[in-house]
């Protein structure tokens, strides 16, 4: 999807799409984020728009790769539309992805969304801290999370199978 999304999109969708795997934030509030909210910084504050919280994002991991495109992006905002001044839209955020999908011949439908779920599912994989995982992604409670990510009861069960103390 990386790949596929340096070679057929642009550098902006790219690292959209970086951001959103990377952070677990939504669409549209990446869409809001402006090149001085990113510009040399590690650590992010951002307001949720759906639960109007406040969450620091770090960016460390993707750091060089947001700075190396600030170099070449112009606007005041991080994901500039074509359009004038003023972000791409979540349609077109969708369209993008979607189009990247296609090229990289995921067979799945890809949207705005997947990027959160795809944060999710990785972070919880790799951590098993589902606690932690509901905090980030500001749910209301450990069963949306669960079901957010795909953690099933059969899943529970098979994790079991060989624990013993």
């Amino acid at each position: 999807m990386k790949w596929s999304l340096k070679r057929h999109c642009s550098d902006r969708d790219y690292i959209l799409f970086l951001i959103g795997i990377n952070t677990g934030l939504r669409v549209g509030d990446m869409l809001k984020l402006k090149v001085k909210d990113v510009m040399k910084k590690k650590v992010v504050k951002v307001k949720e728009g759906k639960t109007n919280k406040f969450r620091e994002i770090n960016l460390t991991n993707i750091y060089p790769e947001i700075q190396s495109y600030l170099d070449v992006n112009s606007s005041e905002w991080l994901f500039p539309s074509r359009k004038g001044d003023k972000p791409i839209s979540t349609t077109q955020a969708y369209r993008q992805l979607k189009k990247a999908g296609e090229m990289a011949d995921i067979p799945e439908g890809i949207g705005t969304h997947t990027m959160r779920k795809t944060f999710g599912y990785w972070y919880y994989k790799r951590t098993h801290d589902i606690f932690i995982l509901q905090a980030i992604l500001n749910h209301s409670n450990i069963a949306v999370t669960k079901k957010y990510i795909g953690i099933t009861q059969e899943e529970m069960n098979d994790s079991l199978i060989d624990f013993v103390l």
